[in-house]
């Protein structure tokens, strides 16, 4: 099942970079494992996957440890006193949403003498249920970063509110990559925009995402074809 699972998901990224007219670029697809058991990771591996993404330490733990050399994701809401370990763990982290964990990550990643790789999480839908930066706050956000020698902001993540019709979560991801244009500066280039999962990451591919995060789309049962 996850090597057909996989095949799709391949064939509707590419379509929908074909659609998007994005010729040569690719879409790294994190393969979010938090209710997946180690085989099915092992499997993932051995088809090729190196990304992975987990929203829970606690959770992640037994997996990190059975394998060290994937790329880790953190993708949840973190904690600031969870940085420590998410940052001696994970290599890029999607939930950078306030100037405390900023603060808590600069300290940290001094103490391990480390870089803190993170995506800044806005919430453009502006759903209380949901976590991250409003886009108006993203500015001065962007500049007060800038204090912060040990974190590297590598792009924005964002996530859509759940609809049957994947379209409506169009808005939100087009917002996203205006964000992304308006606010790129040297050294804050905003190269990457996670966002898309297993309900709409066709239309977050054709709206500029550079990562998917996919979970049940990957992992559980399609569908026939």
């Amino acid at each position: 099942m996850l090597a057909k699972n996989l095949k799709v998901i391949r064939k509707e990224i590419a379509a929908a970079l074909d659609r998007a007219g994005r010729t040569g670029e690719k879409v790294r697809l994190v393969a979010v494992t938090k209710t997946v058991g180690s085989d099915q990771v092992r499997e993932a591996v051995a088809l090729g996957l190196r990304d992975f993404g987990e929203n829970r330490l606690q959770e992640a733990r037994p997996k990190l440890q059975l394998f060290p050399n994937l790329r880790w994701h953190f993708i949840g809401h973190l904690q600031t006193n969870k940085a420590k370990d998410v940052l001696a763990s994970f290599d890029l982290i999607h939930s950078l949403d306030r100037y405390s964990l900023a603060r808590t990550l600069q300290r940290r990643a001094e103490r391990l003498d480390t870089e803190a790789r993170c995506l800044l999480q806005l919430n453009i839908s502006g759903e209380k249920s949901k976590s991250g930066l409003a886009a108006d706050e993203l500015p001065d956000f962007l500049d007060a970063l800038r204090d912060f020698n040990r974190i590297k902001v590598e792009g924005l993540m964002t996530m859509a509110p759940w609809s049957v019709d994947p379209e409506e979560a169009r808005p939100v991801f087009r917002r996203l990559r205006e964000l992304q244009q308006a606010h790129a500066r040297p050294g804050m280039e905003l190269k990457e925009l996670s966002m898309g999962m297993t309900n709409d990451y066709t239309v977050a591919v054709e709206e500029g995402a550079t990562m998917v995060r996919l979970g049940t789309a990957l992992f559980g049962a399609r569908p026939e074809q």
